[in-house]
């Protein structure tokens, strides 16, 4: 809905503010939902869990979106078909679209459950402590694009990514050590609301107008098809007898992975910029 109702030197600042917005409600309400179970119970927590859903879905009818038909309708299949050749003939948009869903590796819920039981629950209770993860990984979810977010450029993104690789890696190192590792979440959350929204900018950008929904369709399923893998590998390595050190290290490294493919992106097509000219915001949108 963004790309057709906002012009594309706001599209980028729309997806920080969305991007933010839906990981510190993520985050924040894992967080929220460790003390909750702690505090209250697991039943109660549910039942305000559907509280929540009742109160989005009554602010969601209220709500008025502009219409978006298209003048010539097509049918279903004919609309498949020319997405997977628009895909084909344009095919630095399907790139753009697995370098999105290597943000699906920051899919750390299994793996911080895990960590919080087997090393931290001798020290805080085991719903607590993975409320207080996701707390201290929320703060750097939030601020980090207030930060960073006019200094990315499709330049600096290669260092973002390499950034969240090293930030990981180290949070692997301190795993052991419950406040280490709080320390650490800060860190891995700070760059990755900005590469949410950065590299769905730059899809989003290189899209034509006539295919953004399917495309966004598209990305959406891939982007959650890596987070449900990466979270079955988790379980399948530990499983295994995998360290969860070892687990870490690699889900940080896969950005390294990622900061080498846009680099191969960079090189074999045409990758124009996203941020706003002069890396200005418009005098209009400037806090």
């Amino acid at each position: 809905l963004l790309p057709r109702i906002l012009d594309k030197t706001k599209l980028k600042l729309a997806n920080e503010i969305h991007s933010v917005i839906w990981s510190f409600s993520y985050t924040f309400g894992m967080a929220v939902s460790g003390f909750v179970v702690y505090l209250v119970g697991v039943k109660t927590a549910f039942f305000l869990d559907a509280v929540l859903f009742m109160v989005a879905i009554s602010l969601l009818i209220s709500v008025l979106f502009p219409e978006t038909r298209p003048e010539e309708s097509e049918g279903f299949f004919t609309m498949f078909k020319n997405s997977f050749s628009y895909l084909r003939n344009e095919p630095h948009i399907k790139h753009l679209i697995f370098l999105h869903a290597f943000v699906g590796f920051t899919a750390f819920d299994a793996l911080v459950a895990l960590m919080v039981e087997r090393y931290y629950a001798q020290a805080v209770a085991v719903a607590l402590g993975i409320g207080l993860l996701h707390s201290l990984r929320a703060v750097g979810l939030v601020f980090g694009p207030i930060v960073i977010g006019k200094w990315i450029t499709h330049k600096t993104l290669v260092y973002l990514l390499l950034y969240q690789a090293v930030s990981i890696i180290i949070w692997a190192l301190v795993i052991e050590n419950f406040y280490l590792s709080l320390l650490a979440s800060v860190f891995v959350g700070f760059a990755t609301t900005t590469l949410w929204s950065y590299t769905y900018t730059l899809l989003q950008h290189h899209t034509s107008k006539e295919y953004y929904g399917r495309i966004v369709a598209y990305n959406d399923m891939m982007f959650l098809l890596t987070v449900a893998v990466v979270s079955l590998c988790i379980g399948y390595m530990v499983e295994s007898g995998v360290q969860l050190a070892t687990i870490t290290m690699l889900q940080g490294s896969s950005f390294a992975v990622a900061a080498l493919y846009f680099i191969w992106i960079k090189k074999n097509y045409n990758i124009r910029e996203t941020s706003f000219e002069d890396g200005k915001m418009p005098p209009e949108l400037e806090l």
